[in-house]
């Protein structure tokens, strides 16, 4: 397809965003709706194969019932002109991949917010009982205004139906990317796109991915049996917490990471929300020749005992009763209340001394 051609006689191609191993993406004009969209048209070798139409209609039809924030919206599919095409959305934007080409790593605060996102557009498919297979970067498009979309569901499990012997490396996806089980050539599950996304992770806040290699075929002995590197060897500052939830990501078994990417999305959200720390505060230190003019004076100036940090009480606010400023007037009040109590006991106990006289004279008259 060129430039300008009509597809399907509905959809007006405008320019070619993109080429791959399997596709050309382009930018084209819906002429029916009259709007803009993202138009992906797979190779004639693929679409030729009519195993693979099948599949790639199943797996259209699914990923179009998928309605999410994260996820790309599948508009249309179909076949026309001997060619198979898939009908999205258009994102304003890049995908993750270039962005890390872009920028080099991220940090925690910035690449989290944007995997958080990942996991609840792959969650959202895991719940409605599909599996992307091939979770990267280039699949995560990212819009001027932040929002992360995931793309290309299904299309990995329908090129997973060419028969073996015409199988390349980008007909199987992205081996960067693949869990241990997919290399391994097992069926992928939840677990594998989590493995996926802990790749992703490990790529956008070091900077590489954890394993690199020559070939796919040393690639996937990689991921089947060697350890990543610790990510914090790379790049100190990043959360031990953080470390541990990726190595676990990472695990070779499926079982032991998280089963679905609902579950990693809620673990890494404490992350995906702290705040920048704040910047300790400058200590000012005297200058040298300061502190020898004020070591040699006449008498030396009492030192401030600083209070321990046991003993230490914070200062109480000052109570509404009185305006801030002026706590002396306080003192200078008279309490009425207690002077009048104090008088009446007074008057109490001078009125029980007559009646105590009276009773002692009546029982002990005086003598004459």
């Amino acid at each position: 397809m060129t430039e300008g051609a009509l597809l399907n006689d509905r959809y007006q191609l405008l320019e070619k965003l993109g080429s791959g191993g399997m596709a050309d993406v382009y930018r084209a004009r819906d002429l029916m709706l009259d709007r803009y969209v993202a138009i992906k048209v797979l190779r004639r070798d693929f679409s030729a194969n009519t195993e693979f139409q099948s599949q790639f209609r199943l797996e259209a039809r699914a990923a179009a019932n998928l309605s999410h924030p994260n996820i790309v919206t599948v508009h249309d599919f179909g076949f026309a002109d001997d060619l198979l095409y898939i009908v999205m959305e258009q994102i304003p934007g890049k995908d993750l991949k270039q962005l890390i080409h872009e920028r080099g790593r991220f940090t925690v605060q910035n690449g989290i917010p944007l995997i958080i996102q990942a996991c609840a557009g792959i969650g959202y498919a895991h719940r409605a009982g599909l599996v992307h297979c091939d979770v990267k970067p280039h699949n995560m498009l990212v819009s001027k205004d932040g929002r992360l979309k995931v793309t290309d569901f299904g299309i990995a499990r329908a090129l997973a139906t060419i028969a073996p012997t015409e199988r390349t490396d980008v007909v199987w996806g992205s081996p960067l990317y693949f869990a241990p089980e997919q290399a391994a050539g097992e069926p992928p599950s939840p677990a594998s796109d989590v493995y996926s996304l802990g790749v992703v992770t490990y790529e956008l806040l070091c900077g590489t991915p954890p394993f690199t290699a020559s070939t796919a075929d040393k690639l996937a002995r990689l991921h089947i049996s060697a350890r990543p590197i610790p990510i914090r060897e790379y790049i100190p500052d990043i959360p031990t917490a953080l470390e541990e939830i990726i190595m676990k990501v990472l695990s070779k078994e499926p079982a032991a990471r998280y089963r679905t990417a609902d579950q990693l999305g809620r673990v890494l959200l404490k992350f995906g929300t702290q705040p920048d720390p704040p910047e300790p505060a400058p200590v000012i230190m005297p200058k040298p020749e300061v502190v020898e003019i004020l070591s040699t004076q006449g008498s030396p100036q009492p030192t401030r005992q600083e209070p321990a940090l046991g003993s230490y009480y914070p200062p109480q606010s000052a109570p509404a009763s009185f305006p801030l400023g002026e706590p002396d007037m306080v003192s200078e009040e008279i309490d009425w209340a207690s002077v009048g109590l104090g008088l009446l006991a007074v008057l109490a106990v001078g009125g029980l001394i007559p009646f105590w006289l009276m009773i002692y004279l009546t029982y002990n008259p005086p003598v004459r």
